[in-house]
């Protein structure tokens, strides 16, 4: 059974930091490329960022110099350490694991940046 389970989102306030995780089991983590989506109230999920399993990086213009996605193929895990957060980066986070023939959701975790 595939699992990816998320954590780390939260109230933050503006300017502040957090680093969201997501942890997957029941595949083969390190040929997956692993991403991060936002999706705000009333409006489409979106890419924020993309790491792929050789560790290449890449994020939306609007998050770059804010937001760092990393991996820990050890840990199954993959993380988005959001820093200088800002009140619309306020969304639903999900990550996202894509091999060639599979690709998988977790939970959501709700970020809110409010003062």
């Amino acid at each position: 059974q595939v699992q990816l389970v998320q954590s780390g989102g939260g109230l933050v306030q503006p300017g502040g930091s957090l680093r969201l995780s997501c942890a997957a089991s029941g595949i083969t983590f390190s040929i997956y490329t692993m991403r991060w989506y936002l999706q705000a109230p009333g409006k489409q999920r979106e890419l924020v960022a993309t790491i792929t399993s050789g560790g290449s990086t890449n994020v939306a213009d609007s998050v770059k110099g804010r937001f760092t996605i990393s991996r820990d193929n050890a840990k199954n895990t993959v993380y988005l350490q959001m820093n200088n957060l800002k009140p619309e980066d306020t969304a639903v986070y999900y990550c996202h694991a894509r091999s060639t023939t599979a690709g998988y959701w977790g939970q959501g975790t709700q970020v809110t940046v409010s003062s």
